[in-house]
């Protein structure tokens, strides 16, 4: 019975929003009132390792729902000026799109370079902190959830500057259930990767992140901030579908293109049945990460010709 909540044990089933999502994200961490919470999740995120705790900060540029209904992407950003006037970008991506990596470069440059004017002195500029929580890999040969990265020398690792740090989230690797929770770094991350499929709030996380789930309960939501979400996860869903499709189509491409080459050069045994099995092994794999994803099994079944029972076979059911 350890981690669950009155209302779990009395039946009572809650739906809270995907935080992932835009309109969310922001409610939890970009709003007036979500500096608690904020400090909170940078304190475990960021400066877990250091003897400096943030213990106040300013939210730049709270969101409204009006704002939100009108963007047109897969991220959104929450700016934040600490009390050494170290700047946060806090950013969730939920698609990793070309040119990803390059845009975060440029958005910690941009904000660390606009802080002074022409005629200003250089040692006034403040220390600018990039994070972002991707709901992908990004580091495929790091096992790290959380990677950091600053300016260094390249072959004797000497620091040259800490004022730009970019930070990473990975999502997609974090696999711990709520009984192997370990800190609050972990209820952190658990919290923004499944708040959207939780039926209850777990006992055993810190009272920001129960405050946190409260905020996104959909009882305590309008019926227009209901319809902003919705119509978000719609648009996600949407851009997901596309991905899928688009490497789908160009692995089929490159099979198709790989087959001519080989009949070219005479090898035709046994090439019709390759390109079978590969394109079959490609559509698993992709299954498997549009289940990672939260698709449902008609959409998986549409994207990779997998039939049903297929799908409910790699979901383990």
């Amino acid at each position: 019975m350890i981690g669950l909540s009155l209302d779990k044990i009395k039946g009572i089933r809650m739906q809270f929003l995907d935080v992932k999502t835009d309109y969310a994200f922001k409610k939890v961490f970009g709003s007036e009132d979500s500096k608690s919470k904020l400090i909170s999740f940078l304190n475990a995120i960021v400066y877990d390792n250091k003897d400096i705790k943030i213990k106040d900060l300013t939210i730049l540029d709270p969101y409204n729902i009006p704002m939100i209904k009108g963007v047109k992407d897969t991220f959104v950003d929450v700016k934040a000026v600490l009390e050494d006037d170290t700047k946060v970008i806090i950013e969730m991506q939920v698609l990793n799109h070309a040119g990803f990596e390059k845009r975060v470069l440029y958005n910690a440059a941009k904000n660390y370079s606009i802080q002074l004017d022409k005629s200003e002195k250089y040692h006034l500029l403040n220390p600018v902190i990039a994070l972002s929580i991707v709901d992908f890999t990004m580091f495929e040969d790091s096992e790290q959830i959380i990677n950091r990265f600053k300016l260094i020398e390249k072959d004797k690792l000497i620091t040259y500057n800490d004022d730009i740090e970019l930070v990473f989230v990975e999502l997609e690797k974090f696999n711990k259930n709520l009984e192997e929770l370990q800190d609050i770094k972990d209820e952190w991350i658990y919290f923004i990767k499944n708040a959207g499929s939780l039926e209850y709030v777990p006992n055993n996380l810190d009272e920001e992140i129960k405050t946190a789930l409260e905020i996104v309960n959909e009882a305590n939501l309008t019926k227009d901030e209901l319809e902003a979400q919705h119509k978000r996860k719609e648009f996600i869903s949407i851009q997901k579908l596309a991905i899928l499709k688009a490497d789908t189509d160009g692995f089929n491409k490159g099979m198709e293109k790989g087959l001519e080459k080989g009949i070219e050069k005479g090898i035709e045994k046994g090439i019709e049945k390759g390109f079978e099995q590969g394109i079959k092994k490609r559509n698993i794999e992709i299954a498997k990460k549009s289940i990672s994803q939260g698709l449902d099994d008609d959409t998986i079944s549409l994207i990779t010709g997998l039939d049903i029972d297929t799908i409910q076979k790699l979901r383990g059911c």
